[in-house]
């Protein structure tokens, strides 16, 4: 896994790792991925399994072991990475009310 975070780490922009995942990944594949990151998010609002289902198109079952994941198996990538989006938005709305 190292030679695929190596080239994660070389990617400088959005452009380059729809670019790059689109060759890795097939479509179905990016779209659940981007489901799943959709439900960890509606997670951390505490939005309730069955609506986090019916919005994102995941079974419950599937929300469900997101849920799992992201509180108590998972490394704290998702965490980590909503706390960067968070951090991310509040500088850009900081930037437009100067």
């Amino acid at each position: 896994m190292k030679v695929l975070f190596e080239a994660l780490l070389l990617l400088k922009n959005e452009e380059e790792i729809g670019m790059f995942l689109r060759d890795l990944c097939t479509i179905s594949e990016l779209n659940e991925m981007a489901k799943r990151f959709a439900a960890v998010k509606m997670v951390h609002k505490k939005i309730p399994v069955r609506e986090i289902a019916k919005q994102t198109g995941l079974s419950p079952t599937t929300v469900s072991r997101v849920s799992q994941w992201k509180n108590s198996i998972g490394e704290g990538g998702y965490d980590m990475m909503l706390k960067r989006l968070q951090k991310d938005s509040e500088k850009s709305n900081s930037e437009f009310n100067i």
